[in-house]
């Protein structure tokens, strides 16, 4: 068991090198701060100068080890957009609403799709299933920016029922102001869940207690919501460890459309203006979530079924 966990931790410390390389790069790509700290009209010695006060003079392998180095430590350096804050804390201090808008997210996910899959088992090939399967059908296929436009339009533009965009003011208005962004997010989990919900539950369904449930004069909602999802409950109740972390770093474009002021709206006012060190900051913290979450989950799996250890 000890080498199991040894082996996915340096997988995991391997994934994270990995992307530390690949953000420091596509943080290169993207421009030059230059272009946005220093005026049209500023010479040679200026340019010299900003470049040697951020650092940006030395060669790239040096700027990485650099990077890499401060970020062992916990040091992610100062925000070029914001030079009296800390990249980490700019990060951190939107985090909250991130985590918020993705914790409703989730709590519509599972809402939704658990008694939508129980619904579409139980029903199988009738009109509910095939209607069931066309939501899912759309929501895994449906981008999450057309989904959030869509929403805005109909709810926000059409009816005026929602607002637009914002975060609103703490209470009730600030819970209105995350349907929307919370809807389109949750959207295309609900299709995952749904469909994992309504397989788990046609093998439960299948199954020669649940026969016996029924022969023994069990009522037919109890046998399905007791039983059958309790037993049918383990694997979309496995995969919701996996959809926290997708629900936590996919709110990018969500946040960019509503204008919401998480670290997704954040990450993409770092890429216009250069901020490189915001911009591996979100990255890394984002990678370090996904990648904790399922190094998580790996390591209740190895408990649970001894198997996968010696696989």
């Amino acid at each position: 068991m000890q080498r199991y966990i040894v082996v996915r931790l340096a997988q995991s410390l391997l994934v994270l090198f990995a992307v530390s390389i690949i953000i420091f790069g596509l943080a290169r790509i993207s421009g030059d701060p230059m272009d946005v700290l220093l005026d049209d009209d500023a010479g040679p010695v200026e340019f010299e100068q900003m470049q040697k006060k951020w650092g940006l003079d030395k060669p790239l392998h040096v700027q990485y080890f650099t990077f890499l180095g401060n970020a062992l430590r916990g040091d992610f350096c100062r925000s070029i957009q914001h030079p009296t804050r800390e990249a980490l804390d700019l990060v951190l201090q939107r985090f909250p609403a991130t985590l918020l808008l993705a914790g409703l997210a989730l709590i519509i996910s599972i809402a939704i799709a658990f008694p939508v899959g129980v619904l579409s088992a139980v029903k199988k090939d009738t009109m509910p299933d095939y209607t069931a399967k066309i939501f899912a059908l759309m929501g895994q296929s449906a981008p999450s920016f057309w989904v959030a436009i869509m929403l805005m339009w109909l709810f926000a533009v059409q009816l005026e029922w929602l607002p637009t965009s914002g975060k609103g003011e703490p209470g009730l208005d600030r819970f209105v102001h995350l349907i929307l962004p919370a809807l389109a997010i949750g959207w295309y989990q609900v299709a995952a869940l749904m469909r994992l919900v309504r397989s788990s539950m046609l093998e439960v369904l299948d199954s020669e207690f649940i026969k016996l449930a029924r022969v023994k004069g069990v009522s037919e909602s109890k046998v399905v919501w007791k039983h059958a999802l309790r037993n049918a409950s383990i694997a979309p109740v496995t995969l919701l460890g996996l959809l926290v972390a997708q629900l936590v770093t996919g709110t990018v474009v969500t946040e960019t459309v509503f204008s919401y002021p998480g670290v997704g709206l954040l990450a993409v006012d770092a890429i216009r203006n250069r901020d490189f060190q915001v911009m591996q900051t979100i990255v890394l913290v984002f990678a370090l979530i996904f990648v904790g979450i399922n190094l998580f989950v790996d390591i209740v799996y190895a408990y649970i079924d001894p198997r996968i250890r010696y696989a």
